[in-house]
């Protein structure tokens, strides 16, 4: 069986090339975002100000006013209590950047999308699609606000739901944009019909319906600090199931219980693990196009980086370097998943 492998026109590859551009825009986001959490820095700036917080403090007397509101918080009385302004700048230019990164994705994604609707570039059905993309960035920033408001009222941290909630939103805009950029730049071919070629092709749900889960369920880890626990592997505290795991209320350990979140984490990379080999082991037999061969062996290879950059995180207390790889990993794992499916919706050579 084959299927006939189509070229973009020119017009698409240039929308498909700025969508790239404004996926990794958001790649870069959740790069950032994660520096931003690890380093301790995501509730340096006590207060939400859409037009005016696009400008960093200019003078002395704003800085001060920015440091007064940053002692207000609990993170500075619990954490950093006797933080000096220049210790706090530190912290604050990367919450900074993080927000002034989102912006900046507002932009390069209207700006151009307004450009090539004169142009008549943007299919009248795709309009509805970039105007949703561009509410849901909207979203984003308001869902940002509102994890990092958590975190300034008692405790001196963000609510682990509202961090969840936040990355997996990032992830949904992340995954629209690349299928929307390889729509335009890689049309897949038609479908072929193939008993052995559907059968990938359900694993391969199944294996991105783990994989995302395991990456939300990363959210729950950082949001409790659990890789700080049980810092060994495989087992936790000597035992393959730690004491405490499930314990009441048993509905909300996996969320809100250190040791189940962790536990559940593994459980769940390791899950990955086997499903991405699975899917890779059964495309073997499929006479894939070359990129799509190339693809599914992205795959394979993503997954053991990514399991060994796990490994590493956990059993050295999570090191912000390793951290920042391990969260990038995931988000590279998925989008190589996400770029297989796309490429088996073609069918076979």
């Amino acid at each position: 069986m084959s299927a006939t492998v189509l070229r973009a026109p020119a017009a698409d590859r240039l929308v498909g090339w700025w969508l790239v551009l404004c996926a990794a825009m958001v790649f870069a986001m959740v790069v950032i975002g994660s520096i931003t959490r690890l380093s301790g820095s995501g509730l340096s700036i006590a207060e939400w100000a859409p037009l005016s917080g696009a400008l960093p403090p200019l003078t002395q007397a704003e800085w001060d006013r920015v440091f007064a509101l940053y002692r207000a918080t609990p993170q500075y009385r619990a954490v950093n209590f006797g933080m000096t302004l220049a210790e706090f700048e530190t912290i604050f230019w990367w919450e900074w950047l993080h927000r002034f990164w989102g912006r900046l994705i507002g932009l390069v994604f209207v700006l151009p999308l307004l450009a090539f609707a004169v142009a008549g570039r943007i299919r009248r059905a795709e309009a509805g699609g970039y105007a949703l993309l561009f509410a849901l960035g909207g979203a984003q920033g308001v869902l940002g606000w509102y994890m990092v408001a958590s975190g300034l009222v008692d405790e001196p941290r963000v609510s682990q739901y509202r961090l969840a909630a936040h990355l997996a939103l990032a992830l949904v805009l992340y995954v629209a944009l690349l299928l929307a950029a390889l729509r335009r730049l890689a049309p897949p071919a038609d479908a072929v019909a193939d008993d052995r070629l559907d059968r990938v092709r359900r694993l391969l749900v199944a294996t991105l319906a783990v994989a995302a889960t395991t990456v939300l369920s990363g959210a729950f880890m950082a949001g409790t600090h659990a890789g700080l626990t049980y810092n060994t592997f495989p087992l936790m505290d000597g035992a393959l199931l730690p004491d405490g795991l499930y314990a009441a209320p048993w509905w909300r350990a996996p969320f809100e219980s250190i040791e189940t979140i962790q536990f559940n984490h593994l459980l769940l990379a390791v899950l990955t693990l086997a499903l991405v080999l699975a899917t890779w082991w059964q495309s073997r037999w499929l006479a894939l196009a070359p990129r799509a061969r190339v693809v599914v062996n992205g795959t394979a290879l993503a997954v053991a980086a990514q399991v060994a950059l796990g490994i590493a995180t956990l059993l050295l207390a999570v090191p912000l370097p390793l951290g920042v790889l391990h969260q990038a990993g995931a988000v590279v794992l998925l989008s190589l998943l996400v770029w297989l499916w796309h490429e088996l919706l073609g069918g076979l050579r």
